[in-house]
């Protein structure tokens, strides 16, 4: 995908002097007193930052932070916290400004945080007039929040249209990159795990990558669907009955071009959803009335590694059991230990994911890292995202 980067604008000397707003995503976590629990996403925005005051511009960035009302300010919605954070990061002071819609005063070298943007009135509609007063406010935009990149906000999409330039910053920059190679331009096999609590959350992207991929691997209650589907017994698992028809079209559509839905041939059941619920690994023909699929099995696990350590690339969305659960974590560490030992590219994207990922400590075996839960998925879905098309519109000129 074609989009002007912001890199390349600093390597040409564009930017000296010049107002950059950035649009990053410094939407944190907070305990109840407003204390940042993890700041993996701020630690993310800084080299932007940093690479736009080296470049001598004047610097504003700007963020949302939860679900504030539009119009109605409350001190739980203030980036004062990450205004904080961030001034920590830099080393330097980051001033808060509130009220920054019609005007900003900023220097070159300095760097201000405008206040929480959703709380402009018409910012999730993407109005029209915020948009041009906020585009007024710089020479370039930079938009580096990947995680709102399937939003057409004014923050994200208005401004990007009539700012004087409007391109894409490294975090951004890498995705395209990441995505682009893993989807558009792959190494074969490609291989996709698509794994959840229900079938009907993820159909569209499960019917997107069925046309597309050499080997789909379902996991969680979507496999129970999937195994259902197979005619297999799940007794009391968690799955979709009335999905089944949806899970055999995609079985039958990947079947058609030679490509595969492994479905597992034994898995780890229990009598109950508890963590200390006995374990019991079953034949996948062998499920009783009783029971509730919990995980895969240890033979289905085996043959899922082998065929991870055989990709050309790999994307990976969601656990394959309940890796919460010690009892029932085994096919996903097997699954990503698989995905970390094996050459393929792999791009890995969503909340549950990335805890898989810190669980069991293979973040730099994994080729690339998505940040985007929402705007991954939809990625995946084959939608193009509203921050990529108004970038590569303006690019186009």
């Amino acid at each position: 995908m074609n989009v002007l980067r912001f890199a390349d604008l600093v390597a040409q000397g564009q930017v000296a002097g010049k107002r950059v707003f950035i649009r990053a995503d410094l939407n944190v976590p907070q305990d109840d007193s407003g204390r940042i629990t993890e700041d993996t996403r701020i630690r993310a925005s800084v080299p932007c930052i940093e690479m736009a005051l080296k470049a001598g511009a004047a610097v504003m960035v700007t963020s949302h932070l939860g679900r504030p009302t539009e119009g109605v300010f409350k001190p739980e919605d203030s980036l004062a916290p990450v205004a904080k954070r961030l001034g920590e990061l830099l080393g330097r002071d980051v001033p808060l400004v509130a009220n920054w819609v019609d005007g900003v005063d900023v220097k070159p070298g300095q760097v201000v945080l405008l206040e929480n943007c959703r709380l402009n009135k018409g910012e999730k509609k993407n109005d029209e007039t915020l948009a041009r007063k906020m585009a007024a406010l710089c020479d370039i935009f930079v938009h580096d929040a990947f995680g709102t990149a399937h939003r057409a906000e004014a923050s994200t999409y208005g401004i990007a249209q009539f700012a004087p330039v409007a391109c894409a910053g490294p975090l951004l920059a890498a995705e395209i990159d990441a995505i682009t190679k893993a989807l558009a331009q792959p190494k074969r096999p490609l291989l996709a795990i698509v794994a959840g609590s229900k079938v009907s959350t993820k159909l569209t992207i499960l019917q997107s990558l069925a046309k597309n991929v050499d080997g789909l691997i379902v996991g969680g209650g979507i496999a129970n669907t999937f195994m259902l589907a197979a005619g297999l017994p799940i007794g009391k698992s968690l799955a979709e009955p009335d999905l089944v028809g949806d899970a055999k079209a995609v079985i039958d559509a990947m079947a058609a071009r030679g490509a595969e839905v492994p479905i597992p041939v034994d898995v780890v059941v229990a009598k109950e959803f508890k963590a200390d619920a006995p374990a019991t690994v079953k034949a996948a023909g062998d499920v009783a009335a009783d029971d509730m699929i919990l995980d895969i099995g240890p033979k289905t696990a085996a043959m899922l590694a082998d065929k991870l350590k055989a990709a050309g690339t790999i994307v990976w969305n969601g656990p394959v059991g309940v890796f919460e659960f010690d009892a029932f974590a085994k096919g996903t560490e097997t699954v990503a230990r698989a995905i970390a030992a094996s050459p393929a590219f792999s791009i890995a994207g969503g909340g549950d994911t990335l805890a898989a990922i810190a669980k069991y400590g293979i973040e730099k075996d994994i080729g690339y890292i998505s940040t985007g839960g929402g705007a991954f998925l939809e990625v995946l879905e084959g939608k193009t995202l509203p921050a990529f098309e108004i970038l590569a519109k303006r690019a186009a000129g």
